[in-house]
């Protein structure tokens, strides 16, 4: 059975395992006497197990992308961390709602789009690295900022922002300004535990379709109906 794994992660990919494997092998051959086999063994199996955790972690799973010009899709998957209604000037111009979502380790880390539409700039901004739970990460972390145009009416003004945490320290964003992307289209990836957000425009035919603690998938949960 074929394991789809994201060419986005290169180099960790081959040499994180590789090392561990390495390793795996010196300290079942090299052990000294002294050490029980057991301990060796208990040492082998965690090791194993990281080996397989680590490939795990740039799984990138083929998704059946929900065709719906109304609804806008989870842009990461994990779990909503909150839900806000702010002033966004930059970019949306307005109010606007705010999604955060926390990414664990154990989650996918490939980002989407959240729906069809045209990229008119990115923006990279180095900061801290605090936890991804917390609600301060999204002001005060590296970051990285896509702000999207909806292709389709009523072309809505979107941005979707990478956000890295306490564990994660690479944003990976393969997309261009001016590019187009259709919903769940893959764009990028953050490396070991992150946040992502998506900010839509707020008014009376907007309306959440999450509420804080579901679970969502990126490219197959609706979060936003416009």
């Amino acid at each position: 059975m074929k394991i789809p794994l994201t060419n986005y992660g290169w180099p960790q990919m081959v040499f994180y395992p590789a090392g561990l494997i390495i390793f795996m092998i010196f300290l079942y051959f090299g052990a000294s006497p002294s050490i029980p086999s057991w301990l060796v063994q208990l040492v082998e199996i965690a090791l194993g197990i990281i080996v397989i955790w680590s490939l795990s972690f740039f799984r990138d799973p083929e998704r059946e992308i929900p065709r719906n010009k109304n609804i806008l899709l989870a842009p990461a998957d994990g779990t909503v961390k909150d839900i806000e209604t702010i002033d966004e000037p930059a970019f949306i111009g307005g109010k606007a709602i705010r999604v955060g979502i926390f990414l664990s380790i154990f989650d996918v880390h490939i980002n989407r789009s959240p729906c069809k539409v045209k990229v008119e700039k990115i923006m990279y901004r180095e900061g801290k690295f605090l936890d991804a739970r917390n609600i301060q990460a999204g002001h005060e972390n590296e970051s990285n900022e896509l702000w999207l145009t909806s292709i389709e009416p009523p072309n809505l003004k979107l941005i979707v922002r990478q956000i890295s945490g306490a564990i994660a320290r690479r944003i990976v964003c393969k997309t261009a300004e001016g590019a187009q992307l259709v919903g769940g289209e893959r764009f990028g990836m953050i490396k070991f535990g992150s946040r992502t957000e998506l900010y839509a425009p707020d008014g009376d035919n907007i309306k959440c379709l999450v509420k804080i603690g579901d679970k969502v998938k990126a490219g197959i949960t609706p979060i936003i109906k416009v």
